[in-house]
């Protein structure tokens, strides 16, 4: 993607907030959209699904506080969304201006800095922003390893308590063979395309030029004269790894998980990528969840909603809790039991909360038939249904 693409994304307007918004509420949104348009529950849903590339790629932007203040300085520069040139001069001609000369040179060769110019330019700016080095530069510089994804499933208590699981990832990195340097004898040379920068401009009309990778190159700045045989002169093959990765307490069914430096390993000493972790959380076949809270739904007697007493209740991975019922508890009425559910980033947990259940028998003994009997006898003039067809006919 090229960098004025990347400049017209308006990431704010892609996860709903203000340009103000705080870490929370950048985080609070992106989280409320990933969950909204997650591939797993969009399936077979293109547009869902490319949404959600655009969610993410917003929330690694505006999520990083270096990031964010790039891309934000990029855009107040070029007018939120591209540089747009004015008239210029007093005999009002079009105002002729080369986006190369602020990306440290101009992208043919020209000065790097002109008796107005910006000095180093918004290379800086860019190549932090983007991974991409200045035009002004070589492509000898460290340069950052891809950022990964992967998923992991886990088990509904593992989802709670935290895990540590093993990953086994592929990805890119540089060649053994040659060290990197994409030529067998390791003595490759610089590109004469983009002159070892990476990069060629492209015109975009209104005067002035945009630039992107070199497509000779692809990026590189080298070329091989003897293409290393490991990675055909690319310079980085494909290798796998096994790691342990520690999922923390409390994670979500799809949550995204962002390890910083774990992804691929950089080019001649550079930073590695990020590596990205999407949970999936098997369900339970007792217990659910919503939020922190865990919820069970727990089955009592007639004669324990109607009389009240004591119900012992099952918690996740801990001892029964005793709950009372109040005499009249009604079917489906929840109770919470404090503590007892999900852990939050603070290291405190949720609650459970248990929805009562009355349960109806079967099988009905002689003795507890004729107990019914009489107690349907002793209600005989109650009809819990009177108000209900009152209402029906008011309405």
């Amino acid at each position: 993607m090229s960098t004025k693409d990347f400049i017209e994304k308006d990431y704010y307007k892609v996860l709903g907030v203000p340009k103000d918004a705080t870490e929370a509420e950048i985080k609070k949104a992106y989280r409320k959209l990933a969950r909204e348009f997650h591939p797993d529950a969009n399936k077979g849903n293109a547009k869902a699904e490319e949404r959600f590339k655009e969610i993410s790629e917003a929330n690694d932007v505006l999520g990083d506080p270096k990031k964010r203040k790039e891309y934000d300085e990029a855009r107040a520069l070029f007018g939120n969304g591209g540089f747009r040139p004015g008239p210029g001069g007093a005999g009002g001609g079009s105002f002729n201006f080369d986006l190369g000369d602020l990306f440290g040179g101009n992208a043919q060769g020209g000065s790097q800095q002109g008796a107005g110019g910006f000095g180093g330019g918004l290379g800086d700016v860019f190549g932090g922003l983007f991974n991409r080095g200045g035009a002004g530069t070589t492509r000898t510089q460290p340069r950052r390893g891809q950022d990964i994804d992967t998923e992991v499933s886990l088990s509904f208590t593992e989802a709670i308590e935290g895990a540590t699981v093993p990953l086994r990832m592929s990805s890119q990195s540089p060649c053994k063979a040659c060290a990197g340097t994409g030529d067998k004898n390791g003595t490759p040379r610089v590109c004469p395309t983009c002159v070892g920068t990476g990069q060629v401009a492209r015109g975009s009309g209104g005067g002035f030029s945009l630039t992107d990778p070199c497509p000779d190159c692809k990026g590189r700045g080298l070329i091989a004269e003897h293409p290393c045989m490991e990675c055909k002169g690319s310079g980085r093959a494909k290798s796998s790894r096994t790691m342990q990765v520690r999922i923390p307490a409390g994670v979500s069914d799809g949550q995204r998980i962002r390890l910083r430096g774990k992804g691929a390993p950089g080019e001649r000493g550079g930073p590695a990528g990020d590596l990205y972790v999407t949970v999936h959380v098997d369900a339970h076949p007792v217990f659910g969840r919503k939020e922190d809270n865990l919820t069970v739904t727990v089955p009592v007697t007639f004669t324990e909603a109607a009389l009240g007493g004591e119900v012992r209740v099952p918690t996740l991975g801990g001892p029964p809790v005793t709950l009372k019922l109040p005499p009249g508890t009604p079917n489906g009425r929840t109770m919470r039991a404090r503590g007892k559910g999900a852990v939050r980033k603070d290291g405190t947990r949720g609650d459970l909360l248990v929805t009562v259940e009355v349960s109806v028998p079967k099988d009905l003994s002689g003795k507890a038939r004729d107990a019914l009997e009489a107690y349907r006898e002793a209600t005989a003039g109650e009809d819990p249904r009177a108000e209900l067809f009152q209402a029906a006919k008011g309405a």
